[in-house]
């Protein structure tokens, strides 16, 4: 049994039951039988889906925002762009997806020539987690239908109700059955689903514990896996940028869905020269974030998605000060039943230590000096990480050595890093590998078969 219980409150909304292995084994039984239609059903068709899939979120969308809200907490205004976003990733894989998936032509040195075909394979498992409940599955629905592919969502218990909603939404579409299937299943279940030769491949989004258990049951079964395991993404500030606009920035970042987003930076690494100015300006904002109702338009930020993550978070900062950090403000515990926290900053972390390996998921900002770009690509680069970051600065040549030396996947240049349907998302190192988002994620579970013509 799931339950359903809003953060902000403490109040259960809803139950769901879990699915038995015999259900799960008819669904999976399902997902095979709806490939072998849909794989020959024509990428017109398949893209006509995605636009009226792409619509049916438009006109739920308050709906579906209402649900991510009272299950994980984030804003009402929060949850509304989020779920326009993925109408909007629906419409771009519907409109310019299906010149991706033409063939390709080569000429052969030898002589003759080469096409590549980009061919579907069979159903593909998601493992998805609850802080972009719709977002995050979204990036792999779309190209998964478009493909000719089936998908099955197994998404975090505190979500369940969003997951039944995203099936509701293709089913009203006119998705044919088996298409898309939510599966309301718990972790201990994924091991033998991955194994199953109903499955071809399997994507994740979520803790890099997660990532490795998923990693090694599909290579016991000889299966695609695409890894997204988070980060502690830095965010650098040097002298000749506009330091009203990175604070500014620096803030949402730590803010937006109560600090529990991937991408956004977590680690402010500041040049020295501004580091004092930066710390005032940052301060001060932080101080000023206002926790309260997700549901008022004035709120900043809501709660965190469950009492648990916030007493995650709070054992963290207890390890950092253990550690020698210093927690400059916020970081306590609001009063009341929800799972609130204020806005904080931690300073004076030493580089070598044990929680630099961890990632803060929650309103906390972890604030570093340094003395100059070496030394900052030096911080930035000192953890296990290597999702996404964040770099301001107008000199060209400091731009182009942080493109290059930061290991990252993803450097946003004088802006807060963002996905978007169209740019590859994903990382390195322990953030994980693979990509989604644009031709290279609809292309990650796909046959490219190589057709030799004589000449």
């Amino acid at each position: 049994m799931f339950r359903s219980v809003n953060p902000a409150t403490g109040d259960e909304i809803a139950t769901y039951p879990e699915l038995t292995g015999a259900e799960v084994d008819a669904k999976l039984d399902k997902a095979a039988a709806a490939f072998r239609d849909w794989r020959d059903v024509a990428i017109s068709e398949r893209a006509a889906l995605l636009e009226r899939i792409a619509e049916e979120y438009e006109a739920n969308d308050d709906r579906l925002a209402r649900m991510a809200v009272a299950e994980m907490g984030k804003t009402h205004a929060s949850a509304l762009a989020e779920v326009r976003k993925c109408a909007a990733a629906f419409r771009y894989y519907a409109q310019q997806g299906p010149a991706m998936l033409k063939p390709v032509h080569i000429d052969l040195s030898g002589g003759g020539s080469t096409e590549v075909r980009y061919l579907p394979q069979g159903p593909v498992l998601a493992i998805m987690p609850w802080n972009f409940p719709y977002w995050q599955a979204v990036r792999f629905i779309a190209p998964t239908i478009l493909a000719g592919n089936v998908g099955l969502l197994k998404h975090a218990s505190i979500v369940q109700g969003c997951a039944q909603l995203m099936e509701e939404m293709v089913i009203a579409a006119g998705g044919p059955d088996g298409v898309f299937q939510n599966l309301a299943i718990k972790s201990a279940a994924v091991a033998d689903i991955i194994a199953d030769d109903r499955v071809v491949a399997v994507t994740l989004t979520g803790s890099e514990g997660a990532g490795r258990a998923v990693a090694e049951q599909a290579g016991r079964a000889l299966k695609k896996v695409v890894l997204e395991l988070g980060g502690s993404d830095p965010f650098i500030v040097m002298p000749s940028v506009d330091l009203d606009a990175a604070v500014k920035q620096a803030v949402t970042a730590r803010i937006q869905n109560t600090g529990q987003s991937c991408i956004c930076g977590k680690r402010m690494i500041v040049h020295a020269d501004i580091y004092d100015a930066f710390l005032a300006k940052f301060s001060e904002a932080m101080r000023a974030v206002t926790a309260g109702d997700p549901m008022d338009a004035a709120t900043d930020m809501g709660p965190l998605s469950s009492i648990e993550q916030r007493d995650t978070v709070l054992g963290q900062l207890a390890e950092a000060n253990t550690a020698g950090a210093r927690l400059l403000l916020g970081g306590e515990a609001l009063p009341g039943k929800g799972a609130f926290l204020s806005a904080g900053i931690l300073v004076d972390l030493p580089l070598d230590s044990p929680f630099m390996a961890e990632e803060l998921f929650g309103p906390i900002a972890m604030v570093f000096r340094a003395a100059d770009i070496e030394e900052a690509i030096r911080i930035a680069n000192a953890i296990p990480y290597g999702l996404g970051s964040s770099v301001w600065t107008n000199d060209p040549d400091e731009q182009e050595r942080f493109v290059r030396d930061i290991e990252a996947g993803m450097t946003a240049i004088n802006q807060m890093l963002a996905s978007s349907p169209e740019a590859p998302f994903g990382g390195i190192k322990a953030s994980g590998h693979g990509r989604e988002l644009g031709p290279y994620g609809l292309h990650e579970f796909m046959n490219l078969k190589t057709v030799l013509r004589s000449a």
